[in-house]
């Protein structure tokens, strides 16, 4: 019986390491996202202002709003894994706040694509 108890301890733990990897490797991947459009961001509005390219800011915006919310889609998946691993109260609340703002973030942009008509 004592080994049984053992081998659950033993893959229990196995099973959080296993989460806890995705979770860095989703939290990277939404990070660079989120950095990726930032910096695309800038250097869009620099060449618009500096070079004076042709360029629409509103584009630029949903371009990098679209970017945010897609790096917000990898943290939902990294809350959610880390509920699975560890589930309390304070991971709970993290997750219904990246939701809430997921949510809050897609319905602005989607009033700024019917008010702009972009494609």
């Amino acid at each position: 019986m004592y080994f049984l108890g053992s081998d659950k301890r033993f893959l229990s733990g196995l099973f959080d390491k296993f989460l806890l990897y995705f979770e860095w490797i989703f939290e990277a991947i939404g990070t660079t996202i989120i950095i990726y459009g930032g910096l695309r961001a800038i250097i869009q509005i620099f060449s618009t202002e500096a070079l004076k390219k042709s360029q629409n800011l509103e584009k630029i915006r949903k371009e990098l709003t679209n970017r945010i919310l897609f790096g917000l889609e990898f943290y939902i998946v990294v809350a959610i894994l880390g509920t699975l691993r560890n589930p309390d109260i304070q991971d709970l609340t993290v997750l219904g706040t990246i939701v809430l703002i997921r949510t809050i973030l897609g319905y602005f942009l989607g009033k700024e694509v019917k008010e702009y008509h972009f494609d």
